[in-house]
C-alpha cells in the first residue's frame, strides 16, 4: 500500500484555503470541495443564481479530474452543501441531474450549511475511485 499522493490541479481555482485540490490513496481519488469561482480571476463575482453556482462548481470539479486523467464517470460519491437550502434545493437538482446519466449517478449527500467562503451559496466535493 502507498502512501497518499497530494493533488494540485493546473487551471483548477486558486485555493481559498490551505488544501490540496485532491489527495489520492489506493486508486481513491478525494477531492477538495469547489466553490463556484472561476479559475484565473477568483475575485470576479460569482454567478448569481443557484443554477449558474452549480454549474461553475461543476466545471471546476471536472477540472480537477481532468487534471488526475478521470471524469464524473469515476465518482461514486459527493457532498452538496447549499445555504440556501429551502430555496435551492430543487433547483439545484435540476441542474446536477445534467451531469450523470440516470442509471449512473453516484451516492449523495445533500447538508444545509450556515454559510461557506467566498459567500457561495453550494460548495460540492466527490469521491473517485480509478479503474
Amino acid at each position: 500500500m502507498a502512501g497518499p499522493v497530494f493533488h494540485m490541479a493546473a487551471g483548477a481555482p486558486r485555493p481559498v484555503a490551505p488544501f490540496s485540490h485532491a489527495v489520492e490513496i489506493d486508486g481513491w481519488v478525494l477531492v477538495t470541495g469547489q466553490m463556484p469561482n472561476e479559475p484565473g480571476n477568483e475575485d470576479a463575482p460569482l454567478p448569481p443564481d443557484i443554477e449558474g453556482q452549480t454549474r461553475a462548481v461543476m466545471a471546476n470539479l471536472e477540472t480537477v479530474l481532468a487534471s488526475l486523467g478521470l471524469g464524473l464517470e469515476h465518482v461514486v460519491m459527493a457532498r452538496v452543501y447549499l445555504t440556501h437550502f429551502k430555496d435551492d434545493y430543487a433547483r439545484m437538482n435540476a441542474v446536477y441531474a445534467t451531469y450523470w446519466d440516470e442509471d449512473r449517478r453516484p451516492a449523495r449527500t445533500c447538508i444545509g450549511v450556515t454559510a461557506l467562503a467566498l459567500d457561495a451559496r453550494i460548495e460540492i466535493d466527490l469521491v473517485a475511485k480509478r479503474a
